[in-house]
């Protein structure tokens, strides 16, 4: 789940560099679920 939420991270911050339009803004919005996503299982993995 890394790989995904570090390509699309990627993608994002082309499509920032670009502007956010049409399936760029889509990618940037996908990248922030993921990297929430990320975040919520790592802290519960390090609490167990």
């Amino acid at each position: 789940m890394l790989e995904w939420t570090l390509i699309f991270l990627v993608v994002a911050l082309i499509a920032a560099a670009l502007g956010f339009t049409g399936i760029a803004g889509k990618a940037a919005g996908i990248a922030k679920i993921l990297f929430v996503i990320f975040l919520i299982v790592w802290i519960v993995t390090l609490i167990l």
